[in-house]
């Protein structure tokens, strides 16, 4: 059966990565610890190289909030790389989240879909860090799941059966739900497993390589994949 975007009821959205810019936010504080330590590292490499000890951290500390995830993951970056990772170092990274610049796109796309919408945040964060990135976005979402709620990080499928639960309780028919997002590893991968059509938004469409994102875990197409934000909507 061939389904339109406007067939749905709900919209769920990853965050970073898909309305806020987490590479330009992680890459500010890395790059700027990486000339400290006189490091050749930067740019894509840079991300690359930290993104896989995000992950990791994400996978083996699934209870931990996203500020100690981030904390975690650039002292592994740091032992990785022979770099010293001071208190200091860790600590800029933590708490850098509410300074990562949304995507130019974001709110004006979701002002107009929230008008035929239901707009769920379904989110690798934490509420506290979340709070300051809503504020950026100037939307208020229908609901917001964090990792900090569910217990555990995308791709984890505990995170899509919370998603579909709640879109249950707000009364979204089976088959309604559609999910938006960046991330072909995080987020298509396990949402498509979970039954979730998806579309994705290819932020990283005129780059090579998948910078702070893993490659995804496994062959998946996106039922629609737009190059913004801004795309998705006026298709919609």
């Amino acid at each position: 059966m061939t389904r339109e975007l406007g067939d749905f009821e709900a919209l769920s959205f990853d965050c970073y990565g898909t309305l806020i810019d987490w590479e330009a936010g992680l890459g500010a504080v890395l790059s700027a610890w990486a000339r400290r330590r006189g490091l050749q590292l930067e740019g894509d490499a840079l991300l690359t190289s930290y993104g896989a000890h995000e992950e990791a951290s994400e996978r083996d500390h699934p209870t931990e909030l996203y500020p100690e995830i981030l904390a975690r993951s650039m002292r592994a970056l740091g032992a990785e790389l022979g770099a010293e990772v001071t208190d200091d170092d860790a600590e800029a990274l933590a708490t850098s989240v509410p300074d990562w610049p949304a995507f130019p796109d974001s709110r004006d796309a979701l002002h107009a879909l929230g008008g035929n919408f239901k707009l769920i945040i379904l989110s690798n964060i934490d509420r506290a860090s979340f709070g300051a990135s809503e504020a950026r976005l100037g939307v208020e979402f229908t609901s917001v799941l964090t990792a900090q709620d569910i217990g555990s990080y995308k791709p984890d499928p505990r995170n899509f059966a919370a998603l579909k639960a709640e879109a249950r309780r707000l009364g979204v028919p089976e088959g309604k739900l559609l999910h938006v997002a960046q991330s072909l590893f995080h987020d298509h991968v396990p949402a498509q497993r979970a039954g979730l059509p998806t579309v994705w938004i290819n932020r990283r469409h005129a780059r090579q390589g998948w910078g702070a994102t893993p490659p995804p875990a496994e062959q998946v197409t996106p039922n629609w994949e737009f190059p913004s934000m801004a795309a998705f909507a006026a298709a919609v």
